[in-house]
């Protein structure tokens, strides 16, 4: 496991993906994992923390996700991005050995039977809050989030550091056709500070 690994405390967890990166949402259920990638995912409450994602009725990570009432959500890098591409556009339905297929290691953070994908920046474990409605009418999905890690190097004290970590560190932002940004430079306004 990366040695930059560190805990995020709860209440700060929605700054992991407050800034609209491209995520990968990965879930494990009955002995089978999978690991698919969103666009469409976002903050949603600060006590106990909460987040959204979209996630689509042909994922079998969806099906997943219902049965074990589990699910990760992470961020991964500039360096992740084929892979990235390659779980959003494969399914484990017609390719099973998908994860092999992209190069997917996965781990586990001590207390939390999940699939963790190695790498990224940033790691939230989240337990299922079932609302079937907006479930199959829109494919909305929400996590109360139960562990928060980050890779120090590039988080740290509750605040991204992109305008100083490593390039390859960066988030990726999808656009769409294989097209992602990295996340860019750090703009404060007025006498804001970080806090």
């Amino acid at each position: 496991m990366n040695k930059y690994i560190t805990g995020v405390p709860l209440e700060k967890s929605y700054r992991l993906i407050n800034h609209g990166p491209t995520i990968l949402v990965s879930a494990r259920h009955e002995g089978v994992e999978n690991v698919m990638a969103a666009a469409w995912a976002c903050g949603l409450d600060f006590s106990p923390p909460k987040l959204t994602v979209v996630i689509d009725k042909k994922a079998k990570t969806r099906e997943l996700m219902e049965k074990s009432g589990l699910f990760v959500i992470q961020v991964p890098t500039v360096v992740q991005a084929p892979m990235t591409l390659q779980l959003g556009t494969e399914t484990l339905a017609q390719q099973p050995d998908k994860l092999a297929r992209a190069g997917v290691k996965l781990f586990e953070f001590e207390g939390f039977d999940l699939p963790f994908v190695e790498g990224c920046s940033a790691w939230l474990a989240c337990r299922l809050i079932p609302e079937p409605h907006n479930q199959q009418t829109y494919d909305l999905y929400i996590g109360e989030i139960i562990g928060a890690w980050a890779d120090s190097r590039v988080f740290k004290d509750g605040h991204w550091l992109f305008e100083t970590a490593a390039p390859e560190l960066r988030s990726l932002h999808y656009v769409a056709g294989g097209h992602f940004y990295a996340i860019g430079e750090e703009i404060i306004v007025g006498e804001s500070q970080k806090s």
